[in-house]
């Protein structure tokens, strides 16, 4: 492909589930609405639109949206989330693995016979922690062919040699508060749910859970996996856009996806994927990487955090440090270079009502240096602006061509 660009560095920002619906408790506004973002504001004044990151039929999560951010058509190359988090880790599955999200989750057992799935994080675990029931998990599964892997806080990786690629699993942060009995006492063929109802008896009684019950605080009291499969195949991103690139993320399955995709992984210290991440090392860390490369991706998880906990108030937060702390202080970094483009987009929605993902076409807005410096501000980056502007990409896969060749 020949280098025809119209910018020389590029660089997208993801803000995880910032998009939202209308709020009774807002005045029938969004977070995004009203949230105070003038930087995102600046962007969107230049172009604003729409972009669908699900395809239809396909589910709402992450790891579908970001492959379609980045160029790659999910009903092609998604094969499960699971091996993109295996890939950051450093760990290269075999043929015949199949890997497996292991989440440490919070269930509450009820007299009625209802086991309900409390939080999708075990009450926001510790890596610390999680990292001790994980490797104890280790020594008390003894199973052939399985093989678990501690990650960070709630998030960890099990291998499956000839596991069931196929079985029925469920994203725990999209049953939150929902019964899982009917799922978890299922005794037909589907393996999953009796190897989560082994891990119950392991992790009762757990020191880490007793410390964690007696300060009232949610206990990891069972595995849930989810989000399986096998490596996928992805052409490296500098083969099909003839661009250097770097991804920044606390989150697995971001780094992930940018080993397959042949990433440099720029690593922040003190980015959690949460409220409290490192906004500005993010920020910084983009723009110094920058000097040596011509792209770079960078994800907050935080928005989308808040909306699986329900928390309004801390989406608002967290979006409005999006803004100031990484949208800001990269648009004023950028000035140093000749030119650049540059884009913000919420991957995905992620309504506070429904505490999980929806496949609706999401925002994005982008820019060049010269538009920046040029284009009245009037228009802002929310979810009605970006709708009325009539820009849609319906294939998101599509979207970064056009920020790269025809924007």
């Amino acid at each position: 492909m020949a280098r025809d660009y119209k910018a020389k560095k590029y660089v997208l920002l993801v803000g995880d589930g910032m998009a939202d619906y209308p709020l009774k408790e807002l005045g029938g506004k969004t977070p995004l609405e009203v949230a105070e973002t003038p930087h995102m504001a600046r962007i969107a004044a230049c172009g604003v639109g729409l972009v669908r990151t699900i395809p239809e039929g396909m589910e709402p999560g992450s790891d579908i949206a970001n492959l379609s951010l980045l160029g790659y058509d999910p009903r092609k190359y998604h094969t499960g989330r699971a091996p993109l988090e295996a890939a950051s880790m450093g760990i290269a599955l075999r043929p015949n693995q199949v890997a497996f999200r292991m989440n440490l989750v919070s269930l509450n057992w009820r007299g009625d016979g209802e086991i309900v799935m409390m939080s999708h994080s075990a009450g926001d675990i510790s890596t610390e922690e999680a990292v001790q029931i994980v490797e104890d998990l280790k020594k008390e599964f003894q199973l052939p062919g399985i093989e678990l892997y501690p990650g960070v806080a709630y998030r960890h990786l099990l291998l499956w040699e000839n596991g069931p690629e196929n079985a029925v699993t469920i994203p725990p942060h999209n049953v939150l508060g929902q019964c899982m009995a009917p799922y978890l006492n299922n005794s037909s063929n589907n393996p999953v749910p009796k190897l989560i109802r082994r891990s119950w008896e392991i992790l009762k009684e757990h020191p880490i859970n007793v410390e964690r019950r007696r300060a009232g605080l949610g206990e990891a009291n069972s595995i849930w996996l989810w989000g399986q499969g096998k490596a996928p195949k992805l052409p490296l991103f500098s083969d099909r856009y003839s661009l250097s690139g770097g991804i920044i993320s606390a989150v697995d399955l971001l780094k992930g996806i940018g080993v397959y995709a042949g990433f440099v992984p720029i690593h922040v210290k003190g980015a959690t994927g949460y409220l409290n991440t490192n906004y500005q090392g993010k920020a910084e860390a983009a723009l110094k990487g920058l000097a040596s490369l011509d792209f770079i991706f960078v994800h907050v998880e935080a928005p989308d955090e808040a909306s699986h906990h329900g928390d309004y108030e801390e989406k608002i937060q967290a979006i409005e440090n999006f803004d100031q702390k990484v949208v800001g202080i990269i648009v004023e970094g950028l000035k140093v270079f000749e030119d650049y483009r540059i884009m913000v987009v919420s991957d995905h929605l992620t309504p506070i009502t429904k505490r999980t993902h929806t496949g609706e076409p999401t925002p994005f807005a982008w820019a060049s240096k010269n538009e920046i410096a040029s284009v009245p501000a009037g228009r802002p980056f929310t979810e009605p602006s970006a709708k009325e502007s009539g820009l849609m990409f319906e294939s998101g896969h599509e979207l970064v061509k056009a920020f790269f060749f025809e924007a």
